[in-house]
């Protein structure tokens, strides 16, 4: 535990022991609830959000939900490079984007790690009020072209109606701290207004070794203002982070050391050994997000409108264990070694690289017939790179790449909804609605000389070359139609939406644009039914089936070698068919799922050696190679034992295998493996959590069972299935003094057993789930 956690820890209990018990003795409504609509859907409960540490990534608020696999590589979700999502084979991770994602239904701007963000980017955990899980066929109107399959809709808390100073500090392990401030306004501009505003800062060190860290401020604002039947609705959010970087391992590393990712902490003075020095390797991401909405009814007719405008920079770090040689300087000092005060270069091709110099700057080679006694990492080093095959005055050199990303995106949408009483027992309600965005993305790869590979990382600010230099336009136009009609017992719904995206690309090099390329879907419709059983009014059935797509990435358009005119938008039919029970106490679903996903896309990489290839940019190509069956149930169920006890549950068996392209010769050419299990998704997992809360005490148990998954896509590495289970204590009181509204106390442990186990999973290799970390949460309400 931090400092921090042992100071107040015997202060807040006593503060929180000697504060009157609150009046709320009872469970609050923790059913975890379904919408009745025609297809599979789950809301985050209350207490799903009391497991979660504030100082954890409101990604691990849907960890239990029947179909969710989340897998994050740092024990706070501190780290995006190993951020992992599955939804019935669909998944979002370092190779695919195919789970769509919103903040309070604005869309994110896509999940990908370079230049994308998820949801924790735009909104922190103690401002979190729930999250809305489709897990296959969405809303017609959620607004994602990556919503293959399902979508995660982050649902922002609303002001309080009264006012309230809100303090929250964390301490845990891996020397972790998180401070929170909030502060609402209550009711205010002649009661038509209610407001608030936070700011917080974290830090944490890595669960591995602990030599990198990540750290995070993050400031944000909301308000709602209502004029009778117009509400306006604002927020900001602002999100600064360095997170420090995971590396994936093979399911043999594993089984050596399952504590150990292989990178390092110290450093060696050897850059090739040196390449994996962890402060390295790092996300550097700057995201502000701003909406405005506006909705109001005039009648039968209600009207939304909003506007969003979103900015994005950063970067994200590698040390190549060379510097590329860009110049042939004919056996004189290398000039590569000078270019970073001069501007460097811009673009062109390497003839070669460099390891290590002599005094006057000339590259060396090492010793004829010299074999490296370097065995790490990625199976060992060349006779290049080992500092015993040079002579003892041999300087090495080595670079820090950083690929820059900028984005900037505005965008509009508008619904509207006319409801109609068409006799007795009978609503018809019309929807319409469309969505505008505006994309400009800007990338540049820069390559910055390491001061001196001898002693340290440091490196020299002005680059020696810069790679490419490269911008992104993608224009969106989505727009609906749907009828929903309810005659008695049922309800139906028809409706269709078509996607309109257009990119292109420009090489500020060359200064050169590409054709506009369209990647726009077929009208794709949806229609379900819900029927409520007339002799047991808790009881429904529903059934619903979609169209989703996924457009052309921009990152499609980096790889020269794609025939673009041949690449096609990924699609995907969700079926889903189920039922709902609704009860005073007892709440649950069954749904049966099936899945087509064809056009899949999928980037072919270039032969290159074992290890990292730091300078691919340009190469490779993405092809689209059949595509994923999908098929399942999902269980979920919550038991209010009684107004202290709940219980819920939740049981996914999924099968997910790759559909080939008819051509078993060219599958074997592309590496594909039609009937096989998808790599990353879980065939079976399991949940079971149970909360108390008595007076001013609370506690809850959650145990998480993942089966076996695939690691790869030849299915042949096959990682363990675990179990992790997690618990919450926590104990609250108010009305302490006139000004002292309350205290409250938490503590969250995840993985209590310390259970060893794969988590993510991209890229053929996976991550190392986090051990066990406890954190402890003072709150104190003014």
């Amino acid at each position: 535990m931090s400092d921090f956690t042992r100071l107040v820890l015997p202060a807040a209990v006593a503060a929180v022991v000697s504060t009157p018990a609150s009046a709320q003795t009872e469970l609050e409504e923790v059913l975890v609830t379904s919408q009745r609509v025609a297809y599979a859907n789950s809301e985050v409960s209350a207490e799903m959000l009391e497991r979660v540490s504030p100082i954890s990534s409101p990604l691990d608020a849907v960890a239990t939900l029947p179909g969710v696999l989340i897998g994050e590589g740092d024990q706070y979700g501190g780290d995006d490079w190993s951020t992992f999502i599955s939804m019935r084979g669909f998944q979002s991770n370092l190779d695919e984007q195919q789970i769509g994602m919103t903040v309070d239904g604005i869309p994110n701007g896509n999940s990908n790690y370079g230049g994308g963000a998820k949801a924790n980017r735009y909104i922190d955990t103690p401002n979190l009020r729930t999250v809305r899980v489709s897990q296959g066929t969405a809303d017609i109107s959620s607004r994602s072209n990556e919503a293959l399959g399902g979508t995660l809709d982050f649902v922002s808390d609303n002001p309080l109606e009264e006012f309230r100073v809100r303090v929250m500090a964390t301490g845990g392990e891996h020397d972790a701290q998180k401070y929170y401030l909030r502060l609402d306004s209550g009711r205010v501009l002649g009661d038509t207004t209610t407001a608030w505003v936070s700011y917080s800062t974290s830090d944490t060190k890595t669960w591995i070794d602990e030599s990198g860290e990540s750290n995070r401020d993050h400031a944000a604002a909301k308000f709602i203002t209502d004029f009778e039947a117009v509400t306006l609705t604002g927020y900001i959010a602002w999100d600064d982070v360095h997170e420090d970087n995971y590396q994936r391992v093979s399911l043999a590393q594993f089984e050596e050391d399952p504590t150990w990712d292989r990178l390092t902490g110290e450093w060696t003075g050897i850059p090739y050994v040196d390449q994996v020095f962890r402060p390295g390797w790092s996300t550097l991401r700057e995201n502000t997000l701003a909406y405005l909405k506006l909705d109001f009814d005039t009648g039968p007719v209600d009207w939304k409108f909003n506007t969003y405008w979103h900015d994005n920079e950063g970067r994200g770090d590698w040390l190549p264990p060379y510097l590329v040689d860009l110049v042939d300087d004919q056996g004189g000092p290398e000039s590569e070694l000078n270019f970073s005060g001069i501007g460097g270069l811009n673009g062109g091709a390497p003839v070669g690289s460099i390891f290590f110099v002599d005094a006057a700057g000339v590259s060396l080679s090492p010793t004829p017939g010299c074999e490296s006694s370097i065995t790490f990492p990625y199976g060992g080093a060349g006779p290049q790179s080992d500092p015993a095959c040079y002579p003892a005055d041999a300087i090495p050199v080595g670079s820090y790449r950083h690929t820059n990303y900028w984005k900037e995106r505005a965008g509009f949408n508008a619904d509207v909804e006319w409801t109609m009483e068409l006799g007795a027992d009978t609503l018809n309600t019309l929807a319409a609605g469309l969505w505008w965005e505006d994309y400009n993305r800007d990338e540049t790869r820069t390559w910055h000389k390491v001061v001196d590979s001898r002693v340290g990382m440091n490196f020299e600010s002005e680059p020696y070359w810069t790679q490419y230099n490269r911008s992104y336009n993608v224009d969106t136009l989505m727009y609906y139609i749907e009828d929903r009609l309810e005659w008695g017992m049922f309800s139906f719904n028809l409706g269709v939406k078509q996607f309109q995206v257009e990119l292109e690309r420009q090489d500020n090099f060359a200064g050169t644009t590409s054709d506009p390329v369209n990647s726009d879907s077929d009208p794709l419709l949806s229609a379900g039914v819900v029927v409520n059983l007339p002799w047991m009014d808790e009881l429904s059935v529903f059934a619903g089936y979609a169209e989703n797509f996924a457009a052309i990435k921009d990152e499609v358009l980096e790889r020269e070698a794609s025939a673009l005119s041949d690449v096609q938008p990924e699609t995907a039919e969700n079926f889903d068919i189920g039922l709902r029970y609704a009860g005073d106490t007892i709440h649950a679903t069954l749904t049966y799922y099936t899945i087509e996903f064809d056009n899949r896309l999928t980037f072919i990489a270039p032969d290159s050696p074992a290890g990292i290839d730091y300078t691919i940019g340009t190469n490779g190509t993405y092809i689209n190679v059949g595509g994923v069956d999908s098929a399942g149930v999902e269980l979920a169920a919550t038991w209010r034992m009684s107004d202290n006890f709940s219980v819920y549950g939740s049981f996914t068996d999924n099968d997910s295998e790759y559909l080939g392209i008819g051509d078993s010769v060219l599958e074997e050419s592309l590496g594909l493996f039609a009937g096989n299990t998808v790599a990353g998704s879980a065939e079976q997992m399991a949940a079971l959590s149970l909360d108390w809360q008595y007076s001013a005490f609370r506690a809850g148990l959650t145990a998480r069972w993942v089966g076996e998954r695939m690691i790869n896509a030849a299915n042949t590495q096959v990682a363990p299935d675990y179990t992790v289970a997690d618990v919450y204590l926590g104990m609250g009181g108010g009305d302490l003094t006139d000004y002292l509204r309350g205290v409250d106390l938490a503590i969250v442990v995840s993985n209590l057993a310390d259970e060893e186990y794969l988590g993510g999973i991209s890229g053929g290799a996976a991550w190392i789930g986090p051990g066990r970390t406890t954190s402890l949460t003072l709150t104190v309400d003014f």
